[in-house]
């Protein structure tokens, strides 16, 4: 391996160091702790760091990995990682007088090493301290409840931090893995062309003579996947788009035509809207309505694929973010929800699945897009779930439900373009509330539902800001769903971020 191996120790962010590292041109690659030992032994990578994790490095059972595997390695350890570095080598940890968890400020003791360039405002996400670094290490930074918030041995090129530089919270937090790659003097050897070409290669090997479905959402992810597929293996792609009457409003007839006429796919529109409908009455438990409308997606993808001779695989446009949140799939990371792409296969399922961009985050996904000749109007277009507006309504799914948040949505999706607000956003979407409030109209008591705005900014997902636009875009948005939306009376706006909210309600 000619790259930076990552070792995961379960943290919500661990795909985020391999980005960043990315970002700066080396190639990286996650490996559980439980298969450490055999990887750098086999492929004696360039460094290796170690990621963060939700366990305390002295209690029963907590993720570990032998130190003789380290030496003669640049090492880099964060949060989890720098606590288990400095008791391998003999420093001391233990729980801190106060739990840290958001933002802090870090007071740098040493500027010329890992953390030049870093900036004080850092997002920590721990409650154990190393109280003591080990012989050999010097102290680099601290803040008010962590004497030892950055840790480094020069002469053995071993670093640790407590904080998450990965995180786009943290000020400059990329100088890290920057200044790693500096010192450690490891040479630049990736970029997303790479991986479009390996990918191809790859898909080619996988795929041979066979023939592929590929499962069309109308997002990006999907998109960029059936092109890069189509890349690789040409007429033997057959995409399937269904309408599972969840999609916003005209878009599945738009996003059709797009497929057909300008990304010229092989590509069938199946209406499948009664059925999705039919099975989620009277469901309102979300990860229920994740699960039935992914057992549903592939039962229609296995009756389709069934008329498609030779056809063993179904792509999916699934992210890193889609599995991170989903399942542990590189280490014991906490589950915080399903996604129809990875939490609703059934066991059965006939087809081989393939998941070419599963490694990546959604703005590398934008840039594969562009360099396989996508669009830039929909590249740049917002995620949007897996189980379309099932999540983007709270409660009960009805046509008539589904009728007041298409049109809501509408209208923000409108304004948002109009004041040239949607490219600022990561996300910007409408939720429907089951809940009645009292209100006026031409002098008559309504009791309607409430429809919530939520716009927020990010890099990746797996961070997010929430975003107040101008008191007139709100004004403009609020009077407009209210005047034009038969049966919505008031509209709200989340100002939550993500942690210690999802961007999504469900």
């Amino acid at each position: 391996m000619k790259g930076i191996l990552i070792i995961d120790f379960g943290s919500q962010y661990t795909q985020l160091i391999a980005r960043r590292i990315r970002e700066e041109g080396v190639y990286s690659e996650i490996i559980s702790f439980q298969e450490a030992v055999k990887k750098i032994r086999k492929e004696k990578p360039l460094a290796v760091v170690l990621s963060g994790g939700p366990r305390s490095v002295y209690e029963k059972g907590a993720p570990n990995i032998e130190p003789e595997i380290l030496k003669g390695l640049p090492v880099l350890g964060i949060c989890y990682g720098h606590q288990l570095l400095a008791k391998l080598l003999g420093g001391k940890v233990e729980m801190g007088k106060a739990r840290e968890y958001g933002f802090a400020k870090l007071k740098i003791l040493r500027e010329d090493g890992i953390l030049r360039g870093v900036g004080k405002r850092i997002w920590m996400s721990h409650a154990d301290i190393v109280k003591s670094p080990p012989p050999g290490f010097t102290v680099s930074a601290e803040t008010e409840n962590t004497p030892v918030a950055a840790m480094e041995n020069r002469e053995n090129l071993t670093f640790g931090v407590q904080f998450h530089p990965e995180v786009f919270h943290t000020e400059n937090g990329k100088a890290v893995f920057k200044n790693f790659i500096k010192i450690a003097r490891i040479k630049k050897n990736w970029e997303l062309g790479n991986f479009i070409d390996r990918k191809t290669e790859e898909i080619k090997e996988i795929v041979g003579d066979k023939k592929v479905v590929c499962a069309l959402s109308g997002g990006v992810d999907s998109t960029v996947t059936a092109v890069l597929i189509s890349r690789a293996i040409g007429e033997r792609l057959h995409c399937i788009f269904v309408n599972n009457g969840l999609l916003r409003k005209g878009e599945f007839e738009e996003n059709l035509a797009t497929f057909k006429e300008k990304l010229k796919l092989n590509v069938k529109g199946v209406e499948a809207s009664r059925e999705f409908l039919d099975k989620l009455k009277g469901v309102v438990e979300p990860e229920k309505k994740r699960k039935i409308i992914g057992h549903l997606f592939i039962e229609i993808f296995e009756q389709q694929a069934k008329m498609i001779e030779g056809a063993e695989f179904l792509a999916q446009g699934t992210t890193y973010p889609d599995i991170i949140e989903s399942a542990s799939v590189k280490g014991p990371a906490s589950v915080i929800k399903s996604h129809h792409n990875v939490g609703g296969l059934p066991a059965g399922m006939k087809l081989k699945l393939i998941e070419p961009l599963r490694e990546l985050f959604k703005d590398e996904v934008r840039e594969i897009g562009r360099k396989l000749g996508i669009d830039p109007h929909f590249v740049e277009k917002h995620p949007f779930p897996g189980p379309g507006l099932a999540v983007r309504i709270i409660g009960e799914i009805t046509e008539e439900r589904l009728r007041k948040l298409r049109e809501a949505d509408a209208i923000l999706q409108n304004e948002l373009k109009r004041e040239g607000i949607y490219n600022e956003l990561w996300q910007g979407f409408a939720i429907l509330i089951p809940v009645r409030t009292v209100g006026v109209m031409g002098d008559s008591r309504t009791y309607d539902e409430v429809i919530a705005l939520r716009l927020v900014q990010s890099i990746d997902g797996m961070t997010a800001d929430w975003y107040l636009p101008a008191e007139e875009f709100l004004t403009k948005v609020s009077t407009r769903i209210v005047n034009e939306v038969r049966g919505i009376n008031r509209v709200v706006l989340d100002i939550s971020s993500k942690p210690p909210a999802t961007i999504e309600w469900e």
